[in-house]
């Protein structure tokens, strides 16, 4: 069956709904909701609809739908009971008076059917599968509530009153033109970031000619490698990129999401290997947003967290330039959940620390004591090279031998591979094992309820 989608006016339309159970109730809030006209005509009806109708927001007849019920031509018919034989009977009477009709228990031959809806107001999304999978309908609904803010409502109405101030004015601008400079400038995402003062100093520039002379930077956290662990927001700015400069951890799938005309830089580092300077990636930043850019710094895991997200942005706010801040899961909480180990247990440890093994000066010089505590789980980011060293310092500053190790290799890809042993036999199990990084290493009791709790 092929279905127009149309966007009616819910004022103007006139719903008279036959049946009052759970189906009923569920075309009645969408209904009412649109400011619609509705009679309901049942025996029973659920508490929901008895509710709208002691609020005034709807008719009810508490009768059955009799055999000369009388229909309005142009009315919309929703034919909702259990008995198929009722709603036969009222969908002809209903056409024979020039109605539409809608059968909950026919999806073949109605007159219209019901979308599921994203309500964005006054931003709407509908999605149909013409009645065929309302299991597909149901699903593809689900995503797109996932993937659209509930602030693209707030972003629909800003733009609303937008266009209404321009048409009271009367402005002469190209309005096709001015409303692709728009929805690519800074504009749209500073109303989603809660900075209409923003929003409304960029779009003042372009209603006077202004062309915009800064760009953005996005600094986004991509997370500890599996694609499905990025956010929501996270996802909406790749997909807006203009130019990206990502970190050697962000894998090819998420590469994959980036716009296929964005410019794409690799500014990774690996161990005595940079392929840019950290100076020079600060810089390049601020070059590319001082050219109205919209700039993707796209680094695994969290930028604050290991991630030198700090050091970025202190120059690319000096510069005066707009930002925002992305986080992205840890590879501590990533690689332990795909790994199974609870950084924190009851039973086991009350408090988490994370340390780096490799410090600005390639030395690995931590605060050994500090590290040492019976109720505590240790998480040590980028310590492959230096784990021999690490373990042998934390027995001698008072760690048990036998403290349970886990080293989550690649955690949360496909070829992901967790080594467990103690702080006593790693040094010799990585030394006999060929091990890639990225690598995290877990040490505390945690690490024995991994045999348990593995899911991957």
């Amino acid at each position: 069956m092929m279905t127009l989608p149309l966007v009616l006016n819910g004022s103007h339309c006139v719903f008279i709904i036959i049946g009052g159970g759970q189906v009923a109730a569920r075309k009645v809030r969408t209904l009412v909701a649109s400011g619609a006209s509705v009679t309901v005509i049942a025996p029973s009806v659920t508490d929901d609809i008895q509710v709208l109708a002691s609020e005034g927001k709807l008719t009810l007849e508490l009768r059955p739908a009799g055999t000369d019920e009388i229909y309005q031509a142009g009315s919309y018919v929703v034919l909702a009971t259990d008995d198929e034989q009722v709603n036969a009977l009222q969908a002809q009477r209903a056409r024979q008076a020039g109605a539409l009709v809608c059968r909950t228990d026919e999806p073949d031959g109605n007159d219209f059917i019901f979308p599921a809806v994203v309500d964005r107001s006054p931003l709407t999304v509908a999605i149909s599968t013409s009645g065929a999978t309302p299991a597909l309908t149901r699903s593809v609904r689900e995503r797109i509530e996932a993937f659209l803010p509930q602030d693209y409502s707030i972003l629909a109405r800003w733009m609303e009153d937008l266009r209404s101030r321009l048409r009271s004015e009367g402005s002469q601008h190209d309005r096709a033109n001015f409303w692709r400079q728009w929805m690519r400038s800074q504009a749209p995402e500073q109303i989603l970031a809660r900075r209409p003062d923003i929003a409304q100093a960029i779009t003042d520039d372009l209603l006077s000619g202004k062309e915009p002379d800064r760009g953005e930077v996005f600094l986004v956290g991509a997370g500890p490698g599996d694609p499905d662990l990025l956010t929501f927001r996270a996802l909406r700015l790749i997909q807006m990129a203009d130019v990206v400069f990502y970190d050697r951890l962000v894998g090819e799938r998420i590469i994959d999401l980036l716009p296929a005309a964005a410019e794409k830089f690799y500014v990774g580092k690996a161990r005595s290997d940079h392929a840019v300077p950290q100076d020079d990636i600060n810089q390049l930043l601020v070059d590319e947003a001082l050219k109205g850019k919209r700039v993707l710094r796209l680094k695994g895991g969290d930028p604050f967290i290991f991630g030198r997200g700090g050091e970025e942005i202190e120059q690319i706010s000096a510069s005066g330039i707009p930002f925002q801040v992305v986080p992205g899961i840890t590879a501590a909480s990533g690689c332990a959940s795909y790994a199974g180990i609870p950084l924190t247990h009851r039973d086991h440890a009350q408090s988490v620390r994370f340390v780096t093994g490799h410090l600005r000066n390639g030395t690995c010089n931590l605060p050994w004591n500090e590290l040492i505590h019976p109720s505590q789980t240790l998480v040590i980011y980028m310590g492959l090279v230096g784990l021999p060293y690490i373990c042998e310092q934390l027995i001698a500053h008072g760690m048990p031998a036998d403290t349970p190790v886990a080293l989550v290799e690649k955690g949360t890809l496909p070829d992901q591979k967790v080594h467990t042993g103690t702080l006593a036999s790693m040094p010799g199990y990585v030394e006999g094992r060929e091990i890639h990084a990225p690598t995290l290493t877990i040490v505390g009791s945690v690490v024995t309820l991994r045999e348990k709790l593995s899911w991957r």
